[in-house]
């Protein structure tokens, strides 16, 4: 049987490389041999840090009997959603659409001609609580594809159908106002759990967007509300156990409404999305907690998901080793009073057990905590907290550590490259800018083509052979303009640039309207579109956010037209769903408030009045502002042009549509003007 996935660059495809399914990936050839021996495809979608993903993997795709009927029966097709977005969210869609959930691992199956009929999530290896066995499955679909074959592909052709005819209804051309961002407030407002912050329900996801959207409405309205959402959201997840309080870094989301108990696994778009939150909320208040949640969560990111290569890894496991041979999720992050005692020995586990919320109970499993800081009240030595946090960090990092996924996937490596430009010059961390820089090269050299294509993924240096995505375009344009701002390096701006122009050209269609995939990628059962924040920004408002962003930068209408026609669908989700428009609703406070556009000239940004000015303009809360500096005269920045010194001493510009301030040599005036 040949080894379909041992070439491949995601290693969720290499976990299953050795499975004994005759896995194919995602390609042609899977669909013609399908087509050949007259079978349905089985479609298996996951990712490497997927718990139930590895839970179903190890009952069934390694168990022989069943991948013998499978073999057999079936075309095996194995897909990494995170190198593969576009087809994880059209068979998604179809899922959700048929069963009213979704989730991961996502099982489908379809017809040769990749139409599906039959849809689920995790299927157990024997029947479970009203739920079909795997196995019960397999034979139901085999069963319905044999004898009622004809039935089964117009069910198929159907759901196609459907799909297909869910294009986007646009809603209006018109940008969000005053009026759309204060029902959103409203409605945010409405679902906000002022006891525990955070909105809605348990399970609670980190609202990473939805905190950019309530910092910048504060800076533009002065709002308290928005900003007490905010601050009073961060501080309880970076107290809570969704918080690694030893190493740094967030889990994806708590399991309970407290932010108690986290799904471990790390990711880095929540990393790199909650790193540039924690350093803004930190520039709105000078929060000391949001400055250290800001830099650690920084250092995390380049300690440990920083590759080899320049990059960043895109997960870290929930599951790890627990020391009996057994992967459990959660094992290298709990700890129990004895554990702690055999760390610290009696009088500091005690204290530990106090500061760090450690019970006898446990709040976890089996007696075991998440570390958490829940204590309001008290005293405690910093400097002995700092000794015993550094013993247990010592002492946990001896325990087996959970895998990591080492693809670089352009999109979130571009937030990475964001909020690591941001965080290392807001709190003078040239390593972290460096950092981003080292990011931003292996993006360069190694995901661009020579016509200024990107590559969705790579891996140990070898770009990945599925293309780039909108929100890879969108999201990897946002970090170049960031690392412009920071650095003062033009050509930043020019690759930004270069990348917009594919959105433009390949990615847009009528009136304005967005898609996720380019006019010339592989053509699926339908196009997927979606303008709605999940875990990260939407391609399409992270593509408005860059080409406003761009436009402010180069003075270019048609980009800002551009940005102003992808907020449109902003006007229409935002009053009805403001929480999963966070980022767009981020993106009109920009457009509401111009954006500023900076530009500070000075000899050099080594020079101590320069390098004043431009921090000042870079720690400016005005939303979406942009800052472009360097020596009078200079072209990297079409922001520099005729902006002179001012009695030869280095000088602050700051504009607003077609209207400018008198330029400034003093920092001070200039925060006043830029809200800093």
């Amino acid at each position: 049987m040949p080894n379909r996935l041992a070439q491949a660059t995601s290693p969720y495809l290499l976990q299953h490389a050795d499975n004994p399914v005759d896995w194919w990936p995602w390609e042609a050839g899977a669909f013609e041999e399908a087509r050949r021996r007259g079978v349905p495809v089985l479609l298996s979608v996951g990712y490497s840090a997927c718990h139930w993903c590895h839970v179903m993997a190890h009952e069934s795709f390694e168990d022989d009997e069943t991948a013998a009927y499978l073999n057999e029966h079936f075309v095996s097709v194995k897909v990494d959603r995170e190198e593969r977005p576009d087809v994880d969210a059209v068979y998604m869609e179809a899922v959700q659409a048929a069963t009213g959930q979704g989730g991961w691992p996502m099982t489908v199956f379809l017809t040769p001609d990749t139409e599906p009929f039959y849809f689920g999530t995790y299927f157990p290896p024997e029947p479970r609580h009203g739920s079909p066995s795997f196995r019960q499955v397999l034979q139901g679909v085999h069963q319905a594809w044999t004898d009622r074959r004809e039935e089964v592909t117009d069910v198929a052709g159907k759901i196609t159908r459907d799909l297909a005819g869910r294009e986007l209804a646009y809603g209006t051309a018109q940008v969000p106002g005053e009026q759309e961002l204060a029902q959103a407030l409203l409605g945010l407002t409405r679902e906000y759990d002022a006891r525990r912050g955070g909105f809605g329900g348990a399970p609670k996801f980190p609202p990473s967007m939805v905190l950019e959207f309530l910092l910048r409405h504060h800076a533009r309205t002065g709002s308290e509300g928005a900003l007490q959402m905010a601050a009073d959201t961060c501080e309880r997840m970076a107290r809570g156990g969704l918080y690694d309080q030893l190493g740094g870094g967030f889990a994806r989301y708590s399991v309970d409404r407290d932010w108690v108990v986290p799904h471990f696994e790390k990711m880095l778009y929540d990393n790199a999305l909650l790193c540039r939150v924690y350093a803004h909320l930190w520039r709105a208040t000078g929060s000391d907690l949001a400055r250290r949640v800001a830099l650690e969560t920084a250092d995390f990111m380049v300690r440990e998901l920083g590759t080899a290569e320049g990059g960043f890894a895109s997960a870290l496991d929930a599951d790890s080793d627990d020391g009996t041979g057994r992967h459990v999720e959660g094992a290298y992050y709990v700890w129990t009073p004895a554990e702690l005692a055999e760390v610290l020995g009696e009088d500091d586990a005690e204290l530990a057990a106090r500061y760090f919320g450690v019970t006898e109970e446990g709040t976890f499993e089996h007696g075991r905590s998440v570390l958490q800081l829940p204590q309001s009240d008290g005293v405690f030595d910093a400097e002995r907290i700092a000794t015993v946090r550094s013993r247990l960090l010592d002492a946990r990092s001896a325990r087996p550590a959970p895998g990591r996924d080492d693809k670089v996937v352009a999109a979130w490596n571009g937030l990475a490259i964001a909020a690591l430009a941001e965080t290392g010059a807001y709190f003078d961390r040239p390593d972290l800018v460096d950092a981003a820089l080292r990011a931003a090269d292996l993006l360069v050299r190694l995901h661009l083509d020579e016509h200024g294509r990107l590559a969705r993924t790579s891996k140990d240096g070898r770009a990945g052979a599925h293309a780039g995505v909108l929100e890879d375009y969108a999201d990897v344009a946002e970090g170049f303009l960031a690392l412009a701002g920071v650095t003062g390096e033009g050509v930043w701006l020019e690759f930004a640039g270069l990348l917009l122009g594919h959105v433009r050209t390949r990615f847009t269609g009528e009136e304005g309207t967005l898609y996720d995939t380019a006019a010339d990628a592989e053509r699926l059962i339908r196009r997927p579109q979606d303008p709605t924040d999940n875990a990260t920004p939407s391609g399409w408002t992270a593509a408005a956010g860059a080409l406003l962003s761009y436009a402010a930068h180069t003075g270019s209408d048609d980009h800002r037209t551009a940005a102003e026609q992808a907020l449109g669908v902003v006007r229409t989700l935002a009053p009805r769903a403001p929480r999963f428009v966070g980022w767009g609703l981020a993106v009109a406070e920009a457009l509401l408030d111009g954006p500023r556009e900076v530009a500070v000239v000075g000899p050099s940004l080594d020079d101590p009045a320069t390098a004043a000015l431009h921090r000042t303009a870079l720690l400016g809360t005005a939303p979406g502002a942009v800052v472009a500096a360097g020596p009078e005269g200079g072209d990297e920045f079409p922001l520099l042009a005729d902006r002179p010194l001012r009695q030869g001493a280095p000088t602050a510009y700051v504009c607003r549509g077609f209207v400018c301030d008198a330029p400034t040599t003093d920092p001070d005036h200039l925060r006043t003007t830029l809200g800093g």
